[in-house]
């Protein structure tokens, strides 16, 4: 699966994200670029479960030096590799292991039911509550220290789009300048999903 054209933002107030996580799935993947398929990384602790198809937006670079995360809402998960046109409708603020960490939340274009769904105000608080202790649980259960700053809504998500497509134009994450980012040992070259290898800090 080759990802370098494909653009992050199809249309105007909308991304193109990638699934590497369907919803209900303890089971961990991540798109490689190597090899363009995706590979089992791991298997979560069996009290937590993605609560969203996860995956991220190809063509962009968040401050821990992979591309922008994003959560779909879906009536019935999809599966790993499948592309979901998906308009953003908040975005979940957090710090993982010193670095910033935006999760976008979108509903997905081909659904009509979620014409109307624009802001995560139309979100029941309960549901946006449940994917909240999700990442809570989830990274204190793998030993990570993470802060949750909580929910932003749609109107924070065009610069947050904006930083990360810019820092993909340019190969630096935005927390380059912070060190090493999380997941990665010292030395080793950061991946992003666009089959590119980009240096440390560069």
């Amino acid at each position: 699966m080759d990802l370098t054209t494909l653009p992050a933002c199809p249309a105007p107030g909308l991304v193109n994200l990638l699934v590497e996580i369907p919803a209900g799935s303890r089971n961990k993947y991540q798109f490689d670029p190597a090899t363009g398929v995706m590979v089992l990384d791991r298997v979560l602790h069996s009290s937590v479960r993605y609560p969203f198809d996860y995956g991220f937006v190809p063509g962009t670079l968040a401050e821990d030096g992979a591309p922008l995360d994003g959560m779909v809402i879906m009536d019935e998960p999809t599966f790993a590799g499948c592309l979901i046109r998906a308009r953003p409708i908040g975005c979940l603020d957090l710090i993982d292991s010193g670095h910033r960490d935006g999760k976008l939340l979108c509903v997905p274009v081909a659904d009509s039911r979620k014409d109307r769904i624009t802001s995560i105000d139309q979100i029941a608080p309960t549901q946006l509550a449940d994917v909240t202790e999700f990442f809570r649980t989830y990274r204190s259960l793998e030993g990570r220290t993470i802060t949750i700053l909580g929910w932003l809504d749609h109107g924070a998500v065009p610069e947050l789009l904006a930083r990360c497509l810019a820092a993909a134009a340019a190969g630096v994450s935005p927390g380059a300048a912070a060190g090493t980012p999380p997941h990665q040992a010292p030395g080793t070259p950061v991946r992003d999903h666009r089959n590119r290898r980009l240096p440390p800090g560069q």
